[in-house]
């Protein structure tokens, strides 16, 4: 018995001190992250074609389906059509390069003309937290697609959000109406929730589709300010609250509130209310705002009837759709890690693994007593 608890001891001061190694590390490694954080993180865009996507789902059914003689036909087939298609596509192409009026047109402009003239579907995602932190990925994303972009294309953004700080959702609305003034469709899909914020970018879309118990709404503003004057007055703790100019503060969480600031504080709350309701009647001036912009949410099939949304129905429907008509392409801007946040990523698995091990490890020898 006291061999194992030698041999138990001396295992666990060696994990031990692994384990501070590495945290010293990892530590390091994170400080030095932070001194370069205020450095912009370089990044790329990624591109994934749904349609190949739909396409290899639809062919792995299929060959679960049928047999081998069949799936060989249906092969050949579809084979046959998208040379058929792309035969078309090629001649209409030079059928355009023709009508060009410029007859010293440059090899750019030709390129211009002759890729197929198909429609193109950019797909985004927007998944809100409450500081819209996404919008920083979501300016390259667009900024991409308005860089190729055509009228004749679509745009389709999946949005969930719940809705947060005014002016990070504010930008990520100004965002989406770059859109807009470019002048390319724009499609908002909410299987989920788009409210307050949420429903700030919505309405920024031509269109909106909504899942039937999606929730959708909250045109209101909310502000919640913790006060502990009266615990810190309890214990003789005095917090001074200086300010130049009378408005610089309304409401404090450790000073003492007053009626007067209260007012100004609701006084501002309305303000931004009335800018809210104001920024969605600009974007579908056909909407009862007074009905609607009282803080309430509704379920798709609510909203419909309200003019909130345009049509109840699910992001996988409109893609599906999509897929049928256009070349639909999934865009997402990926920031590069840092050497410190690869390390701490790999870092923490690798301890949370460790722990479960040593976890593991203590319930056998526990059990074998």
């Amino acid at each position: 018995m006291l061999d194992f608890l030698y041999e138990y001891g001396l295992f666990l001061a060696k994990v031990i001190t692994f384990c501070v190694a590495v945290i010293v590390v990892v530590g390091f490694l994170v400080m030095a992250g932070q001194n370069r954080r205020h450095q912009s993180k370089a990044g790329h865009i990624e591109v994934r074609n749904l349609n190949e996507e739909f396409e290899d789902m639809t062919d792995t059914l299929d060959h679960a389906m049928m047999d081998k003689f069949q799936f060989k036909q249906l092969r050949k087939s579809q084979e046959k059509a998208e040379k058929l298609e792309a035969k078309q596509n090629k001649a209409e192409a030079k059928k355009m390069a023709k009508q060009a009026k410029a007859e010293d047109a440059t090899a750019q402009a030709e390129q211009e003309i002759l890729p197929s003239s198909k429609k193109r579907t950019f797909v985004l995602d927007f998944d809100g937290d409450i500081k819209a932190s996404a919008v920083e990925f979501l300016r390259h994303e667009i900024s991409a697609i308005i860089s190729v972009a055509k009228t004749t294309d679509e745009v389709i953004m999946r949005l969930d959000s719940s809705g947060g700080m005014v002016h990070t959702y504010g930008l990520a609305a100004s965002q989406l109406g770059r859109l807009s003034k470019a002048n390319i469709p724009f499609t908002i899909c909410v299987d989920q929730i788009a409210a307050s914020g949420g429903y700030m970018m919505a309405c920024m879309a031509n269109h909106i589709t909504a899942a039937p118990f999606a929730l959708v709404g909250s045109i209101g503003v909310v502000a919640e300010v913790p006060n502990v004057h009266r615990l810190l007055k309890k214990h003789s703790i005095d917090v001074e609250v200086l300010t130049a100019g009378e408005h610089k503060r309304s409401l404090t969480v450790m000073g003492e509130n007053t009626r007067k600031g209260r007012e100004k504080f609701v006084e501002d709350l309305q303000k931004t209310h009335g800018l809210f309701k104001h920024w969605v009647k600009q974007q579908r001036p056909n909407l009862d705002i007074d009905l609607v912009a009282n803080g309430d949410v509704w379920y798709g099939q609510q909203a419909i009837d309200l003019g909130l949304v345009d049509e109840v129905g699910t992001s996988d429907e409109v893609l599906q759709e999509a897929v049928k008509q256009s070349d639909v392409l999934l865009i997402e801007y990926v920031a590069k890690k840092t050497i410190g946040e690869k390390f701490g990523i790999a870092a923490a698995t690798s301890l949370s693994l460790l722990g479960n091990r040593l976890l593991s490890i203590a319930q056998r020898h526990s059990i074998g007593r």
